[in-house]
Protein backbone atom coordinates (compact mmCIF):
# COMPACT_ATOMS: atom_id res chain seq x y z
CA UNK A 1 0.00 0.00 0.00
CA UNK A 2 1.51 3.05 -0.89
CA UNK A 3 1.89 5.66 1.78
CA UNK A 4 0.19 9.14 1.94
CA UNK A 5 2.07 11.95 1.13
CA UNK A 6 1.16 15.41 2.91
CA UNK A 7 2.41 17.31 0.06
CA UNK A 8 0.85 15.49 -2.81
CA UNK A 9 -2.35 15.59 -1.02
CA UNK A 10 -1.84 19.47 -0.57
CA UNK A 11 -1.41 19.83 -4.66
CA UNK A 12 -4.40 17.56 -5.18
CA UNK A 13 -6.56 20.25 -2.98
CA UNK A 14 -4.68 23.00 -4.46
CA UNK A 15 -5.69 21.49 -8.13
CA UNK A 16 -8.99 20.49 -7.01
CA UNK A 17 -9.68 24.33 -5.86
CA UNK A 18 -7.99 25.56 -9.53
CA UNK A 19 -10.55 23.25 -10.89
CA UNK A 20 -13.10 24.45 -9.14
CA UNK A 21 -12.92 27.79 -10.12
CA UNK A 22 -12.20 27.42 -13.67
CA UNK A 23 -15.16 25.13 -13.70
CA UNK A 24 -17.60 27.75 -12.16
CA UNK A 25 -16.33 30.49 -14.38
CA UNK A 26 -16.40 28.78 -17.49
CA UNK A 27 -20.80 28.00 -16.81
CA UNK A 28 -21.11 31.17 -15.20
CA UNK A 29 -22.21 33.12 -18.96
CA UNK A 30 -24.74 30.50 -19.16
CA UNK A 31 -26.29 30.96 -15.92
CA UNK A 32 -25.09 34.67 -14.87
CA UNK A 33 -27.76 35.17 -12.26
CA UNK A 34 -26.92 31.46 -9.98
CA UNK A 35 -22.98 32.15 -9.34
CA UNK A 36 -23.77 31.12 -5.63
CA UNK A 37 -25.87 27.62 -6.94
CA UNK A 38 -22.79 27.10 -9.74
CA UNK A 39 -20.72 27.68 -7.08
CA UNK A 40 -22.02 24.94 -4.96
CA UNK A 41 -22.85 22.43 -8.07
CA UNK A 42 -18.80 22.63 -8.72
CA UNK A 43 -17.81 22.27 -5.30
CA UNK A 44 -20.06 19.07 -4.95
CA UNK A 45 -18.64 17.91 -8.14
CA UNK A 46 -14.99 18.67 -7.86
CA UNK A 47 -15.01 16.95 -4.67
CA UNK A 48 -16.12 13.87 -6.44
CA UNK A 49 -13.46 13.96 -9.65
CA UNK A 50 -10.55 15.26 -7.36
CA UNK A 51 -10.77 12.01 -5.24
CA UNK A 52 -10.83 9.89 -8.40
CA UNK A 53 -8.29 11.81 -10.27
CA UNK A 54 -6.03 10.69 -7.31
CA UNK A 55 -6.70 7.49 -7.57
CA UNK A 56 -6.53 7.54 -11.12
CA UNK A 57 -2.78 9.08 -11.15
CA UNK A 58 -1.17 7.92 -8.24
CA UNK A 59 -2.60 4.42 -7.88
CA UNK A 60 -3.91 2.48 -10.90
CA UNK A 61 -1.93 4.62 -13.81
CA UNK A 62 1.46 3.48 -11.55
CA UNK A 63 -0.57 -0.10 -11.17
CA UNK A 64 -0.52 -0.86 -14.60
CA UNK A 65 3.25 0.80 -15.59
CA UNK A 66 4.08 -1.83 -12.81
CA UNK A 67 6.92 -3.94 -14.60
CA UNK A 68 5.78 -7.68 -15.01
CA UNK A 69 6.82 -10.86 -16.63
CA UNK A 70 3.86 -10.61 -18.68
CA UNK A 71 2.81 -8.13 -20.93
CA UNK A 72 -0.20 -8.91 -21.59
CA UNK A 73 -1.19 -9.04 -17.61
CA UNK A 74 -0.56 -5.32 -17.78
CA UNK A 75 -2.45 -5.15 -21.34
CA UNK A 76 -5.46 -6.69 -19.58
CA UNK A 77 -5.37 -5.01 -16.26
CA UNK A 78 -5.21 -1.20 -18.35
CA UNK A 79 -8.20 -2.60 -19.93
CA UNK A 80 -10.30 -3.33 -16.74
CA UNK A 81 -9.16 -0.24 -14.69
CA UNK A 82 -10.04 1.94 -17.52
CA UNK A 83 -13.53 0.26 -17.85
CA UNK A 84 -13.61 0.74 -14.05
CA UNK A 85 -12.84 4.34 -14.05
CA UNK A 86 -15.63 4.62 -17.16
CA UNK A 87 -17.90 3.33 -15.04
CA UNK A 88 -16.71 5.87 -12.22
CA UNK A 89 -16.68 8.72 -13.81
CA UNK A 90 -20.05 8.27 -16.09
CA UNK A 91 -22.58 6.02 -13.69
CA UNK A 92 -21.01 6.50 -10.09
CA UNK A 93 -20.66 10.24 -10.95
CA UNK A 94 -24.34 10.72 -11.93
CA UNK A 95 -25.13 8.90 -8.50
CA UNK A 96 -23.15 11.34 -6.81
CA UNK A 97 -25.16 14.33 -8.69
CA UNK A 98 -28.32 12.59 -7.79
CA UNK A 99 -27.20 12.22 -3.70
CA UNK A 100 -26.48 16.23 -4.20
CA UNK A 101 -29.72 16.93 -4.92
CA UNK A 102 -31.21 14.68 -2.51
CA UNK A 103 -29.17 16.36 0.43
CA UNK A 104 -30.24 19.66 -0.81
CA UNK A 105 -26.19 20.80 -1.84
CA UNK A 106 -26.44 20.42 -5.56
CA UNK A 107 -29.11 22.46 -7.52
CA UNK A 108 -30.03 20.65 -10.59
CA UNK A 109 -30.10 23.78 -13.09
CA UNK A 110 -30.55 21.75 -16.69
CA UNK A 111 -32.72 18.81 -17.33
CA UNK A 112 -31.77 15.77 -19.15
CA UNK A 113 -34.36 14.00 -21.98
CA UNK A 114 -32.84 10.71 -21.02
CA UNK A 115 -30.17 8.98 -18.90
CA UNK A 116 -27.83 8.68 -21.69
CA UNK A 117 -27.91 12.54 -22.07
CA UNK A 118 -26.92 12.93 -18.53
CA UNK A 119 -24.12 10.28 -18.87
CA UNK A 120 -22.69 12.28 -21.48
CA UNK A 121 -22.60 15.51 -19.66
CA UNK A 122 -21.18 13.95 -16.82
CA UNK A 123 -18.61 12.41 -18.82
CA UNK A 124 -17.27 15.63 -20.38
CA UNK A 125 -17.09 16.74 -17.41
CA UNK A 126 -15.09 13.99 -16.30
CA UNK A 127 -13.06 14.02 -18.91
CA UNK A 128 -12.07 17.68 -18.52
CA UNK A 129 -10.77 16.89 -15.09
CA UNK A 130 -8.95 14.33 -16.21
CA UNK A 131 -7.27 16.13 -18.83
CA UNK A 132 -6.96 19.35 -16.29
CA UNK A 133 -5.48 17.28 -13.10
CA UNK A 134 -3.64 15.15 -15.40
CA UNK A 135 -1.36 18.38 -17.11
CA UNK A 136 -1.09 19.95 -13.75
CA UNK A 137 0.30 16.62 -12.67
CA UNK A 138 2.63 16.54 -15.30
CA UNK A 139 3.97 19.71 -14.92
CA UNK A 140 4.41 19.02 -10.65
CA UNK A 141 6.27 16.00 -11.50
CA UNK A 142 8.77 17.82 -14.09
CA UNK A 143 9.09 20.66 -11.70
CA UNK A 144 9.98 18.12 -8.61
CA UNK A 145 12.66 16.22 -10.80
CA UNK A 146 14.14 19.51 -12.05
CA UNK A 147 14.53 20.76 -8.35
CA UNK A 148 15.67 17.05 -7.05
CA UNK A 149 18.43 17.63 -10.04
CA UNK A 150 19.48 20.40 -9.18
CA UNK A 151 19.40 19.71 -5.72
CA UNK A 152 21.80 16.45 -6.34
CA UNK A 153 23.90 18.15 -8.78
CA UNK A 154 24.46 20.85 -6.23
CA UNK A 155 25.25 18.03 -3.56
CA UNK A 156 28.09 16.37 -6.05
CA UNK A 157 29.40 19.59 -6.40
CA UNK A 158 29.76 20.07 -2.94
CA UNK A 159 30.63 16.64 -1.80
CA UNK A 160 33.58 17.16 -5.08
CA UNK A 161 34.69 20.74 -3.63
CA UNK A 162 35.11 19.11 -0.01
CA UNK A 163 37.34 16.46 -1.36
CA UNK A 164 39.47 18.80 -3.29
CA UNK A 165 39.60 21.06 -0.18
CA UNK A 166 40.29 18.40 1.75
CA UNK A 167 43.73 17.20 -0.59
CA UNK A 168 44.64 20.70 -0.64
CA UNK A 169 45.22 20.50 2.97
CA UNK A 170 47.13 17.63 3.11
CA UNK A 171 49.20 18.43 0.28
CA UNK A 172 50.43 22.04 2.08
CA UNK A 173 51.10 20.06 5.22
CA UNK A 174 53.33 17.41 3.64
CA UNK A 175 55.54 20.13 2.12
CA UNK A 176 55.71 22.10 4.84
CA UNK A 177 56.50 19.29 7.24
CA UNK A 178 59.43 18.30 4.94
CA UNK A 179 60.71 22.10 5.05
CA UNK A 180 61.18 21.98 9.10
CA UNK A 181 62.38 18.39 8.25
CA UNK A 182 65.72 19.79 6.78
CA UNK A 183 65.98 22.78 9.46
CA UNK A 184 65.72 19.77 11.70
CA UNK A 185 67.99 17.42 9.79
CA UNK A 186 70.80 20.64 9.58
CA UNK A 187 70.13 21.21 13.03
CA UNK A 188 68.55 24.83 12.32
CA UNK A 189 68.42 26.96 15.11
CA UNK A 190 64.63 28.35 13.10
CA UNK A 191 63.27 24.64 13.60
CA UNK A 192 61.49 25.32 16.67
CA UNK A 193 59.95 28.60 15.42
CA UNK A 194 59.44 26.72 12.11
CA UNK A 195 57.07 24.25 14.03
CA UNK A 196 54.78 27.24 16.10
CA UNK A 197 54.68 29.39 12.72
CA UNK A 198 53.30 26.18 11.21
CA UNK A 199 50.84 25.26 14.39
CA UNK A 200 49.75 28.84 14.20
CA UNK A 201 49.10 28.20 10.38
CA UNK A 202 47.14 25.13 11.17
CA UNK A 203 45.22 26.41 14.13
CA UNK A 204 43.74 29.04 11.49
CA UNK A 205 42.97 26.44 8.95
CA UNK A 206 41.27 23.95 11.72
CA UNK A 207 38.86 26.67 13.16
CA UNK A 208 38.84 29.70 10.78
CA UNK A 209 38.02 27.69 6.89
CA UNK A 210 35.83 25.33 8.08
CA UNK A 211 32.71 27.51 6.44
CA UNK A 212 32.31 28.19 2.72
CA UNK A 213 33.79 31.74 2.94
CA UNK A 214 35.91 33.88 4.92
CA UNK A 215 36.94 37.44 4.48
CA UNK A 216 39.97 38.77 2.02
CA UNK A 217 41.82 40.01 5.32
CA UNK A 218 41.78 36.36 6.67
CA UNK A 219 42.97 35.18 3.48
CA UNK A 220 46.03 37.88 3.46
CA UNK A 221 46.54 36.76 6.69
CA UNK A 222 47.55 32.79 5.84
CA UNK A 223 49.22 33.98 2.77
CA UNK A 224 51.64 36.24 4.75
CA UNK A 225 51.66 33.52 7.54
CA UNK A 226 52.95 30.71 4.98
CA UNK A 227 55.36 32.98 3.30
CA UNK A 228 56.88 34.33 6.89
CA UNK A 229 56.99 30.48 7.36
CA UNK A 230 58.79 29.83 4.10
CA UNK A 231 61.17 32.82 4.47
CA UNK A 232 62.75 30.75 7.25
CA UNK A 233 64.88 28.20 5.46
CA UNK A 234 66.35 30.58 2.77
CA UNK A 235 68.91 33.41 3.53
CA UNK A 236 69.17 36.73 2.43
CA UNK A 237 69.16 36.53 -1.13
CA UNK A 238 65.64 35.79 -1.50
CA UNK A 239 63.66 38.59 -2.61
CA UNK A 240 59.89 38.61 -1.44
CA UNK A 241 57.36 40.91 -2.23
CA UNK A 242 53.66 40.51 -1.36
CA UNK A 243 51.72 43.42 -2.00
CA UNK A 244 47.98 44.22 -2.34
CA UNK A 245 45.24 46.78 -3.35
CA UNK A 246 41.91 45.74 -1.84
CA UNK A 247 38.52 47.93 -1.83
CA UNK A 248 37.00 46.22 1.19
CA UNK A 249 38.90 43.70 3.78
CA UNK A 250 35.37 42.09 4.39
CA UNK A 251 34.81 41.03 1.13
CA UNK A 252 34.21 37.14 1.43
CA UNK A 253 36.24 34.38 -0.53
CA UNK A 254 36.65 30.70 -0.49
CA UNK A 255 39.11 29.70 2.22
CA UNK A 256 42.38 29.28 1.05
CA UNK A 257 41.77 29.20 -2.24
CA UNK A 258 44.70 31.40 -3.09
CA UNK A 259 47.72 29.57 -1.60
CA UNK A 260 48.43 26.84 -3.59
CA UNK A 261 49.80 29.59 -6.33
CA UNK A 262 51.96 30.58 -3.64
CA UNK A 263 53.23 27.66 -2.33
CA UNK A 264 53.64 26.35 -5.68
CA UNK A 265 55.78 29.59 -6.47
CA UNK A 266 58.00 27.99 -3.62
CA UNK A 267 57.57 24.34 -4.23
CA UNK A 268 58.52 24.72 -7.64
CA UNK A 269 60.21 27.40 -8.23
CA UNK A 270 62.34 29.29 -5.34
CA UNK A 271 63.51 25.62 -4.25
CA UNK A 272 65.08 24.88 -7.42
CA UNK A 273 66.46 28.61 -8.42
CA UNK A 274 70.69 28.61 -8.15
CA UNK A 275 70.45 32.49 -8.41
CA UNK A 276 68.55 35.13 -7.17
CA UNK A 277 65.38 33.52 -5.94
CA UNK A 278 62.48 36.08 -6.16
CA UNK A 279 58.68 35.97 -4.86
CA UNK A 280 56.64 38.25 -6.56
CA UNK A 281 52.86 38.16 -5.18
CA UNK A 282 49.92 40.87 -5.82
CA UNK A 283 46.44 41.13 -5.21
CA UNK A 284 43.58 43.21 -5.83
CA UNK A 285 40.48 43.18 -5.26
CA UNK A 286 37.40 45.80 -6.60
CA UNK A 287 34.33 45.73 -7.67
CA UNK A 288 33.74 42.46 -7.11
CA UNK A 289 36.69 42.18 -9.26
CA UNK A 290 39.67 39.87 -7.77
CA UNK A 291 43.17 39.45 -9.07
CA UNK A 292 45.86 37.46 -8.13
CA UNK A 293 49.44 37.25 -9.93
CA UNK A 294 52.62 35.35 -8.04
CA UNK A 295 55.72 35.70 -10.16
CA UNK A 296 58.74 33.54 -9.36
CA UNK A 297 62.13 32.78 -10.56
CA UNK A 298 62.66 29.43 -11.83
CA UNK A 299 65.05 27.25 -13.99
CA UNK A 300 64.95 28.29 -17.88
CA UNK A 301 63.13 25.38 -19.54
CA UNK A 302 62.91 24.82 -23.40
CA UNK A 303 60.12 26.17 -25.55
CA UNK A 304 59.00 22.77 -26.54
CA UNK A 305 58.73 21.84 -22.71
CA UNK A 306 55.54 24.01 -22.09
CA UNK A 307 54.02 24.26 -18.89
CA UNK A 308 52.88 21.31 -16.87
CA UNK A 309 50.50 22.00 -14.23
CA UNK A 310 50.88 20.19 -10.91
CA UNK A 311 48.59 18.28 -8.81
CA UNK A 312 48.20 21.81 -6.81
CA UNK A 313 47.46 23.81 -10.04
CA UNK A 314 45.09 21.04 -11.30
CA UNK A 315 43.49 21.20 -8.17
CA UNK A 316 42.85 24.55 -7.97
CA UNK A 317 41.44 24.45 -11.38
CA UNK A 318 39.05 21.98 -10.85
CA UNK A 319 37.53 24.38 -7.85
CA UNK A 320 37.57 27.61 -9.77
CA UNK A 321 35.16 25.21 -12.30
CA UNK A 322 33.18 24.16 -9.56
CA UNK A 323 32.43 28.00 -7.56
CA UNK A 324 32.17 30.21 -10.20
CA UNK A 325 30.88 30.58 -13.70
CA UNK A 326 33.85 33.46 -14.83
CA UNK A 327 37.52 33.44 -14.28
CA UNK A 328 40.53 32.82 -15.87
CA UNK A 329 43.54 30.88 -15.04
CA UNK A 330 47.08 31.34 -16.59
CA UNK A 331 49.96 30.05 -16.35
CA UNK A 332 53.43 30.90 -17.99
CA UNK A 333 57.15 29.67 -17.84
CA UNK A 334 58.95 31.98 -19.99
CA UNK A 335 62.77 31.97 -19.25
CA UNK A 336 63.44 32.03 -15.78
CA UNK A 337 60.26 33.20 -14.70
CA UNK A 338 57.23 31.47 -13.63
CA UNK A 339 53.73 33.25 -13.76
CA UNK A 340 50.65 32.21 -12.29
CA UNK A 341 47.48 34.77 -12.91
CA UNK A 342 44.17 34.04 -11.46
CA UNK A 343 41.38 36.69 -12.33
CA UNK A 344 37.64 35.75 -10.89
CA UNK A 345 34.39 37.81 -10.78
CA UNK A 346 33.31 37.33 -7.27
CA UNK A 347 29.90 37.71 -8.63
CA UNK A 348 29.70 35.15 -10.87
CA UNK A 349 29.49 32.47 -8.14
CA UNK A 350 27.76 29.33 -8.85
Amino acid sequence: MKSLDVKLLRFYLWTGLAFLFLSAFSSLHIYPNRFLALAFNNLWGVIYVTVLNFILFEYSVPFVLRKRKFVINNILLGIFLLWVHMILYSYCYYVWRLLGIQLGIYTPLKSFSSLGQALENQMAYSVGSVFFFGIVRHVYNYTKLKQATQQLRIQKQEAELNYLRSQTNPHFLFNTLNNIYSLARDKSDLAPESILRLSKILRFMLYETGGDYISIEQEIKIIDDYISLETLRYDETLRINFNYDIEDMKQAVPPLLLIPLVENAFKHGVSETRDQPFVDVHLSLRQRQLSFVVKNSAEAVSAEGGVKENIGLANLRRQLELLYKEFTLFVQHEKAVFTAELKINLSSHV
